[in-house]
This record gives structure tokens, C-alpha cells and sequence, in this order.
């Protein structure tokens, strides 16, 4: 998939000053970023995260979902490390859009699950692509990476592709009473590893 490098620029955040690296998927027109920090390139098993775009959580505070505290907490541990890339890919919704994801919280305000949503609007449960992951890791040198997340498609996605996934580091945080449903489905339904907390939802005694 041909995804071009754009531009990198210096990124001041609370955490640290990371490299912003631009990229350009030129089929699609979608922009994608990735935040590096320290030196990736050396080889070595690089601290990392694929995050996809989430408007709702990661600039409007939703608590409907947990991305927005997962965004913070895997910038927030690359810094801690002092080495690390997020790679945030503008795959809002699932790859669903923006627009149909209103649509599917509309369909989750009357009573169905994210998973449900997106089906009775026509989609898959998940429809983001990984492939444009491949070569923004390429392109920063990144050989390895220990991956942040709680959802075991997303290592094979990526190990499939050929990226070594040399750990899967677990990511709990963000849970509040909004997302108690929303969690447990996705541990239930789409496989996700979420610990005991949402056990009780996914399997009832």
C-alpha cells in the first residue's frame, strides 16, 4: 500500500518533545502520524503503540470509550522510557467514519452493543487495515516493537505483515461506569484482553 513520507517536525507535549512524522496514504488521501521519541533505528525492541483515530475520545473527553486514556497512557509510558513510536492512523470508528460512528452510537443508545451497531449499519465489527503500518515502521528503521494493547488481532495483523512483535505490553486504563458495556464487549466479542475487571459482563456466573 503506497503510503509516502511528508514532512517531521519537533512536537512539544506534556510528556516529552517527540518527532512528528507525517505521511501521506496516496489511494485513500488519509494523512497518518507518527510520534517517535529517543533513538528507534538501533535494532533493538522499540516501546510502541497503533492507535487509531478516535475524534470523540482522544480530543472530546468521551468517556463512551477508553482510547482517549490509552492515547495518554502509551505517550506516557514511551516518554517515561525515553524511546518509542505511536503510530496514529486515521482510521476513525473502526474504519467505519466518523459520521456512521455517530450513527452507530445512535443505534448503542437504544440498546445495542458496538459490535451489533456496526453490523445493522452494514459494516464489519472491525474494518481498519494495518498494511499502511508497514512502511511508516520501515521508513523510521524500527526492526521490533513491544506493542501496547489489549487486542490480540492486532499483534497478528501485524506480525502477518511481517513487523516482529517481540511483546505484547497490556494497556488497562480509562474504565468508568460509561464504557462498562463497551468494554466487555469487546472482550467478549472481539477478543480483546481486558484482565478480571469486565469478566463478570462477559461471562455471568
Amino acid at each position: 500500500m503506497p503510503v509516502v513520507f511528508v514532512a517531521a517536525s519537533k512536537l512539544p507535549t506534556p510528556f516529552a518533545t517527540f518527532k512528528m512524522n507525517g505521511f501521506l496514504e496516496e489511494e485513500t488521501g488519509r494523512e497518518h502520524v507518527v510520534l517517535s521519541l529517543g533513538d528507534v533505528s538501533d535494532g533493538a525492541p522499540v516501546l510502541g503503540r497503533v492507535h487509531s483515530e478516535c475524534l470523540t475520545g482522544d480530543a472530546l473527553f468521551s468517556q463512551r470509550c477508553d482510547c482517549g486514556s490509552q492515547l495518554e497512557a502509551a505517550l506516557r509510558a514511551i516518554a517515561s522510557e525515553g524511546r518509542g513510536v505511536l503510530l496514529y492512523l486515521r482510521q476513525e470508528g473502526r474504519g467505519i467514519g466518523l459520521m456512521n460512528k455517530i450513527r452507530a452510537y445512535e443505534l448503542q443508545d437504544g440498546g445495542a452493543d458496538t459490535v451489533e451497531a456496526n453490523e445493522r449499519l452494514g459494516f464489519a465489527a472491525d474494518q481498519r487495515d494495518y498494511g499502511i503500518c508497514l512502511p511508516m515502521l520501515e521508513h523510521l528503521g524500527v526492526k521490533s516493537l513491544r506493542l501496547m494493547t489489549n487486542n490480540p488481532r492486532k499483534v497478528k495483523a501485524l506480525t502477518d505483515m511481517g513487523i516482529n512483535v517481540a511483546e505484547r505490553v497490556p494497556l488497562h486504563t480509562g474504565h468508568n461506569p460509561h464504557n462498562k458495556l463497551y468494554l466487555a464487549t469487546k472482550a467478549g466479542k472481539l477478543g480483546h484482553m481486558m484482565g478480571n475487571e469486565h469478566q463478570s459482563e462477559v461471562d455471568p456466573a
